[in-house]
């Protein structure tokens, strides 16, 4: 049993950078940060209908190009205006080399605060 769906590899991912996949047809954001971290979180600004793949990654946060609203890549909770509402967060694992991300996203009850 694998831990998720495989979406690209390590080596397809550039640092403080994000890529739009899609998980089991949901779009997903995945995103390598200055630290080498991978995350995934929904792809689509909860403000607008924009994808958050497109914009910058910047420390622990991922910012959406059009309106400058800023995401945690842990939580998913906006961080600043306009958006209010957080994106859902996925689990990821790599294995060999490969990004496998858990169609289910994550309990906001397991996130951090």
């Amino acid at each position: 049993m694998t831990a998720g769906e495989r979406v690209c590899g390590v080596d397809d991912l550039e640092q403080d950078s994000a890529l739009r996949v899609l998980v089991g047809g949901t779009p997903v954001a995945v995103v390598k940060d200055a630290n080498g971290d991978i995350f995934a979180i929904g792809d689509t600004c909860t403000h607008g209908d924009i994808s958050l793949a497109e914009g910058f990654v910047e420390d622990d946060t991922l910012e959406c190009w059009a309106h400058g609203s800023k995401f945690s890549l842990a939580s998913g909770r906006p961080l600043t205006l306009p958006a209010y509402q957080p994106v859902p967060v996925f689990r990821v694992t790599v294995q060999a080399g490969d990004v496998l991300v858990d169609p289910t996203p994550i309990p906001a009850s397991e996130l951090p605060a």
